[in-house]
């Protein structure tokens, strides 16, 4: 800890860096820390609590400028950061990454093949909740699953939680928000919100690293990030995927190649 405050303390005196992104002690858990001077670096925190994606800050350009900034990163993090690197929305010229191993040392990342690098020797794993709820769902037939996530998407009333807390989520105007023509009816009702969240999934599809900040987010507790997990899981024999590291072959629903032989379609 104390290694990581004297070195984002020494990056901001020096002006390597004008802002550090990471963690402090907050009312009831970590919370974000934007660091802008040295005295505040005292404040950063990292351990096993600071699993809030910090990645989600990272293509604010109001938030982050023009200017080299830093990011404290655990490894889902991490992960994040180089599926934005993949998708072009961010640059090693202007971002410097800082972690801590599982040793306490302080890791610094100027490269994001180094950040690959690292992140490949952690296997993606399933929490206990994950788990005990996909065991649940694959033990369903077709039918009981849908009615399983009507259910569960009849609690959501679009505050879209899920969406802001999402690093992926980062269009400057979401399809939720085009009203011509409306793709997506905005009012909260059951098929509302599964149209809502399928056309999510599908535009997450690949490209999710399971980070599981939007499942966190949602205030009446729907397990939302488990349907791109699902997905992921499902799509990676198919399509060469790797749970857990960069889709460089792009969005699997939205790419399309002339040799494809559609051998995954049932």
């Amino acid at each position: 800890m104390e290694k990581l405050r004297a070195r984002a303390a020494a990056l901001l005196a020096e002006g390597a860096v004008s802002l550090i992104i990471g963690y402090e002690e907050g009312t009831k858990r970590p919370r974000p820390l934007f660091c802008r001077n040295s005295e505040s670096a005292q404040k950063l925190i990292f351990d096993s609590r600071c699993f809030h994606n910090l990645a989600v800050y990272l293509t604010r350009k109001d938030l982050v400028g023009k200017d080299r900034f830093a990011v404290t990163a655990p490894i889902s993090t991490l992960r994040s950061i180089l599926q934005l690197y993949v998708e072009n929305q961010l640059s090693e010229e202007k971002l410097l990454v800082l972690t801590v191993d599982l040793n306490g040392e302080l890791k610094e990342f100027v490269t994001f093949d180094e950040i690959s690098a690292y992140v490949g020797q952690f296997e993606l794993q399933r929490g206990e909740r994950e788990q005990d709820i996909l065991t649940k769902i694959e033990g369903m037939s077709r039918e009981e699953r849908w009615k399983f996530w009507m259910e569960e998407m009849s609690h959501c009333f679009k505050c879209y939680a899920c969406r802001s807390a999402c690093p992926l989520c980062y269009c400057s105007k979401c399809i939720v928000e085009v009203n011509r023509p409306q793709w997506i009816n905005p009012w909260p009702a059951p098929l509302a919100n599964m149209e809502w969240h399928i056309n999510r999934a599908m535009h997450m599809v690949g490209r999710c690293t399971a980070c599981g900040a939007c499942g966190d987010a949602c205030p009446v507790g729907i397990p939302i990030d488990l349907i791109t997990r699902k997905m992921m899981e499902d799509l990676a024999p198919e399509f060469g995927y790797i749970p857990g590291l960069p889709a460089k072959k792009g969005n699997a629903l939205s790419t399309w190649k002339l040799d494809d032989r559609e051998q995954f379609i049932r």
